[in-house]
């Protein structure tokens, strides 16, 4: 994890450099790290229209054993394979995009050793040394690795700042400009009124971050629901399993389903949590990443699920046709056949 956290933190350097702004170093790393999971939102999708044609030979599984939901997940299982319909990359985004809280909260808690290159050692003999003279911003710890209240300091006092270059600890051009938008990325959005009105031109811009990412899941979350294969099938099952009870269990829900929507309220909650504990950077991966999976959805939609959902419904449509057809031929001939007795 330590070697991803730097890998990551080169990449942001190198960004910053690019543009010259840290806002926009920590967009381009989002818009690189998802559009890295591409390819498993594909598969992803593509597992899932594989199992929606199967959802024939599910419910004939789901009928057959029952209550015994060991043998019947045994046996989904066993079907899945078969016919390469394995929904187990559905479950590896959520995990992967928890794997890479880690290294982005190391760089947006840390600039100073990931973004500047400042090595741990003078970090900490700077902290240290604010330690020493007392100097502290609102009581906050500083460690190696949490140091946002080290970097105020170097900022709001000249006469430590110079220590600090006199003793070598820090170059003048490490000492970056961690703004975007006017909103200061190093500080944490706080939710508490009184925080806020004491220092509303620093906190008040800050709440678009908690806002957009609750937004920016809400959609993401109701896009999932409508655009997933088999949505107007599932809805109108659970609308007959409403309207008569007898039908209720009758519409199958394996483990991996139910392990998909844990993760998919899962993480609305880290990201929200994550947003008010830590810096502003925090959340502008969240939104930036909640825009890319919406985006993501839209094209692997129209790409995939759109297609397949007009060519079942075509299928489904000749299906009527031709029963209809057999219907009326059979009619025909009965009609025949009375006529002649």
């Amino acid at each position: 994890m330590a070697l991803l956290s730097q890998f990551f933190g080169w990449l942001t350097r190198i960004f910053f450099d690019f543009f010259g702004n840290y806002g926009m170093a920590i967009i381009t790393l989002t818009v690189l790290i998802r559009g890295a999971l591409i390819p498993l939102n594909v598969q992803s999708q593509k597992s899932m229209l594989k199992m929606q044609a199967l959802s024939g030979k599910t419910a004939e599984l789901q009928r057959k054993y029952g209550d015994d939901k060991q043998r019947y997940n045994e046996e989904l299982m066993k079907l899945q394979q078969e016919n390469g319909a394995m929904g187990f990359s559905g479950c590896i985004l959520p995990f992967l995009q928890l794997i890479f809280i880690w290294p982005i909260y190391r760089i947006v808690s840390g600039p100073l050793i990931y973004l500047s290159q400042v090595s741990k050692e003078n970090v900490q003999a700077m902290i240290d040394l604010a330690t020493e003279q007392d100097l502290t911003v609102g009581g906050a710890r500083m460690t190696e690795q949490f140091h946002i209240s080290l970097i105020e300091i170097l900022n709001n006092n000249s006469s430590f700042l110079e220590q600090c270059v006199s003793k070598g600890y820090l170059a003048m051009g490490q000492l970056l400009d961690l703004h975007f938008l006017g909103m200061d990325l190093t500080k944490t959005p706080a939710w508490n009124p009184i925080t806020i009105i004491g220092d509303p031109k620093t906190y008040l811009p800050l709440l678009i971050f908690p806002i957009l990412v609750i937004v920016t899941n809400v959609l993401s979350m109701k896009l999932s629901t409508i655009m997933k294969p088999g949505y107007k099938e599932q809805k109108e099952a659970k609308e007959r399993e409403k309207n008569n009870p007898a039908r209720a269990g009758q519409t199958p829900n394996d483990q991996t389903e139910q392990t998909m929507k844990m993760m998919t309220w899962m993480m609305p909650i880290i990201m929200l949590f994550t947003t008010f504990t830590l810096p502003a950077a925090m959340g502008l991966y969240w939104v930036v990443g909640g825009i890319m999976g919406i985006l993501t959805q839209i094209i692997t939609f129209f790409m995939f699920t759109r297609p397949y959902e007009l060519k079942k419904a075509e299928v489904e449509a000749k299906k009527k046709e031709a029963f209809k057809k057999n219907k009326s031929d059979k009619s025909d001939k009965s009609n025949k056949n009375g006529k002649k007795n």
